[in-house]
C-alpha cells in the first residue's frame, strides 16, 4: 500500500494570505485529509458552532482572481471557493 506523506513545504505552499489572515482553500484542506471538498464543507457547516465566526468564508470574485494569478492557474473550483482560517 502506498502512503503519500505531506511535507511541511507542500503544506506551506497551499497557505495563502487573504484579508490579512493565513488561509487554506477548502479543496486543499480536504485533499490533505483524504476527503471530498463537499464532505469537508458539510462537516464544517454541521459543526459551525465549534468554530470562530471568521473560520470560513467565501472568496469574492476579486480574491479568487488574485489567488488564480498567484497560483498561475486559469481556474479554481468552485467559482467562489471557501477558505478556512486557523490553520
Amino acid at each position: 500500500m502506498k502512503t503519500d506523506l505531506l511535507t511541511v513545504a507542500h503544506i506551506q505552499a497551499r497557505i495563502h494570505v487573504v484579508r490579512g489572515k493565513r488561509m487554506m482553500l477548502d479543496a486543499d484542506l480536504a485533499r490533505f485529509y483524504g476527503v471530498g471538498t463537499r464532505d469537508l464543507n458539510k462537516a464544517v457547516n454541521r459543526n459551525i458552532d465549534r468554530f470562530p465566526g471568521d473560520f470560513a468564508f467565501l472568496l469574492t470574485l476579486e480574491e479568487t482572481r488574485n489567488l488564480m494569478f498567484q497560483a498561475g492557474t486559469s481556474s479554481l473550483q468552485p467559482a467562489e471557493p471557501q477558505v478556512l482560517n486557523k490553520i
